[in-house]
Parts: C-alpha cells; structure tokens; sequence
C-alpha cells in the first residue's frame, strides 16, 4: 500500500487564471518546485494533480496546476493539503536527514550507552528541529537536533545516540 505524506497546502489563489497560493514546509522551497505532480485527498482516495509549474513568492509558492485554468476551478480545492508519495521524499532525503515519523518512539542513548528516554515529537524552532524527549523521570524535554549533540541515529536498531551534555535532560 502506498503512504502518502502533506507536503503543503492551497492556501487560495492568486490572479485570475487559476493559479494557487500554496504554503509548505519551511526550508524545502527547491524539493517542493521541483515536483511535477501531489496528490489531494477526496474521502479515502488520493487524486493526482500535475504541475504546469511554480514558483517562489515571499514565502508561498504559485502553482499552476495542469486543466485548471480560472478561479472557479480552483476553489473546490481552496484549502485541500497536498501529498506526494513517501518515496518521492525518501529519493530526496540527504544521508543525515529522516522523516519526522521515524524518529518517534526512538530511544535515546547517551555516551555510556545508557537509555535515557524516547522520542515523542519532533518541531523546529526556526534554526534547526528539536527532538521532543520523555525521560526516564518521565519529564519532557527538548533536545536540539544538531551534530553536536546527536552523535549517532540508527533507524534499523531504534536507537538515536545522544553526547548529554550537562543540563540537557534535566
């Protein structure tokens, strides 16, 4: 079965010749210009919709999207959130990147090897993405997703390893 995941959303229109104001994931403004088509979802179907194309403006992207051609055709989808398929994000992926529903329920391991926690979330906080951790002491805790401190992520194990500097976990 293929699984689909939101990559943005039409958030209105813009002109008259049905053109859509489309907002997406911060800092992925190449990956999402360079799709040729997403997918909306109609009850439990997924409909393709292909890209004539995009464009960056401010912080949107203007997508002309191939057979609609005006505002009123538009606007029944005013709103809809727009997938691609996973492996179209995988094949994009750097070798240091991973999706957001990976890393949840991951344990984390600081340097002595001991379990410290999981992971129960993931944000960003405009500079980089923060991992959302339930301690052992059952505290929640932010860790910031950074070289620096995430010295090591293993999907296959379930494990990501952490250097715990003082103060982190606590």
């Amino acid at each position: 079965m293929t699984k689909y995941i939101s990559v943005g959303k039409i958030l209105n229109f813009h002109g008259i010749k049905g053109e859509a104001k489309v907002g997406f994931t911060k800092n992925q403004e190449e990956f999402f210009c360079s799709l040729e088509e997403v997918f909306i979802k109609k009850e439990l179907e997924y409909i393709p919709l292909k890209i004539d194309s995009s464009r960056l403006h401010k912080n949107f992207a203007l997508v002309k999207f191939n057979g609609i051609n005006s505002i009123d055709e538009l606007l029944p989808y005013k709103g809809a959130f727009l997938y691609v398929q996973e492996n179209t994000i995988r094949e994009n992926l750097e070798e240091d990147e991973f999706l957001i529903d990976e890393l949840v329920g991951l344990e984390i391991f600081d340097q002595t090897d001991k379990k410290q926690g999981f992971v129960i979330g993931v944000s960003n906080n405009g500079a980089h993405d923060m991992l959302s951790v339930k301690t052992n002491s059952k505290k929640i805790v932010l860790i910031p997703f950074v070289k620096a401190i995430v010295t090591g992520v293993s999907i296959k194990d379930k494990k990501i390893f952490i250097h715990n500097i003082e103060g982190l976990l606590e």
